[in-house]
């Protein structure tokens, strides 16, 4: 059986916080049971984009410092990093409020640079993954749980994506972005290379709506963990009434056969899983309702059956990061507006994912609202 664990935490109070992880850690054999003395060991946060504590697009700081200290008490020497969308890595960590607290404990931000090429054993046959993510003695991956507006809910998995260097990532969404269930199968292929020892989610607060980043905070009071990261997403999901049917890195794990994908394999520990459970998450406008439809027909209904990003005109201001993001350079700024061509566009959402201004909005398909009746 996969173990989950379940803690309640209600708020970011600091000694509310550690209390909550040990608990949380506990079933588990504690930190102790993960970190070696001497041990260099690598907290994976999710450090999207430089936004404050309270947006609840980052792992909180309050988790990391946490975590932080629990690794020292072990003995471990502790590091923190990840590969931001957008803004440099120090940057992101000062307007998160993480760097405070790297500082503050003594522990070391870590850049994700040097990409490593691994050979892959599925689908894809090589991957460039950052050196020190491969060279750590010991991984924590510390994701935030939000919705995610290409694979419905980005959490454990989904976290392990920042492993990959830089603009490297656009090339990902550009080679399999264009179709979910692909893109969901490279993101298990990138964990299987190097699974993390220990996964620790902060749900305290989390996000819901057009996440990852341009959603709502939703506050759920929980933080969970586990060693198996397909497991922690599926009790994720089911805490946060997300349907299965719309969980891509689940169901593709399912018809892998991962460890972790069978419900019946997982049992929770703590905080009881009918107690965990919240209101459903409001999700993110479905944007492809495609899957198994043959390709003559995709391409046929392609405009009709998926959503796509269009400008807020008075939010924008024509900064063009959108268009930098962009795999397939699907936009561009001409004579003061930004121009999409839907015909290159991948419905990746890189672009709302990655705009500092919430400049963005999803205009829907056709038969989108008419469909969605059915689902």
């Amino acid at each position: 059986m996969h173990i989950v664990t379940i803690e309640r935490a209600a708020s970011y109070d600091r000694p509310l916080v550690k209390d909550a992880l040990t608990n949380l850690l506990e079933p588990l054999g504690g930190m102790e049971a993960f970190v070696r003395p001497g041990e260099r060991v690598l907290l994976k946060a999710n450090l999207l984009t430089g936004k404050p504590p309270e947006k609840a697009v980052t792992t909180h700081p309050e988790v990391v410092r946490g975590v932080i200290e629990l690794v020292q008490r072990a003995g471990g020497i502790a590091l923190v990093g990840d590969s931001p969308g957008i803004g440099g890595l120090n940057w992101v960590a000062e307007k998160s409020g993480i760097l405070a607290v790297i500082r503050a404990t003594g522990a070391q931000l870590v850049e994700f640079a040097n990409p490593q090429e691994v050979p892959g054993s599925g689908m894809f046959k090589r991957f460039a993954l950052a050196e020190a993510y491969l060279a750590a003695d010991k991984v924590i991956n510390l994701p935030k749980l939000k919705t995610h507006e290409m694979m419905t809910m980005t959490c454990a998995v989904k976290n392990l994506f920042g492993t990959v260097v830089g603009t490297a990532k656009a090339g990902w969404h550009l080679k399999a972005g264009a179709d979910r269930e692909m893109f969901a199968r490279m993101l298990l292929e990138i964990y299987l290379l190097r699974p993390p020892e220990l996964t620790i989610v902060d749900a305290v607060t989390a996000m819901e709506g057009d996440g990852p980043s341009s959603g709502e905070p939703r506050q759920v009071g929980l933080l969970l963990a586990g060693t198996n990261p397909v497991a922690v997403d599926v009790i994720a999901a089911e805490i946060a009434g997300i349907p299965n049917k719309l969980l891509y890195v689940e169901r593709a794990a399912r018809k892998l056969g991962l460890d972790g994908a069978d419900r019946a394999t997982i049992a929770t520990r703590g905080l009881p899983l009918p107690e965990a459970r919240v209101t459903a998450f409001r999700l993110p406008h479905i944007s492809d309702v495609q899957f198994g439809l043959p390709s003559f027909l995709k391409n046929r209904l392609r405009h009709y059956l998926t959503s796509r990003p269009c400008a807020i005109p008075e939010k924008c201001r024509h900064c063009g990061i959108c268009a930098d993001a962009c795999p397939p350079r699907a936009i561009s700024v001409k004579d003061g507006r930004l121009v999409f061509d839907y015909h290159a566009c991948i419905r990746c959402f890189c672009c709302r994912e990655l705009c500092p201004d919430g400049a963005l909005d999803v205009q829907e398909g056709a038969l989108l609202p008419l469909i969605k009746k059915f689902l």
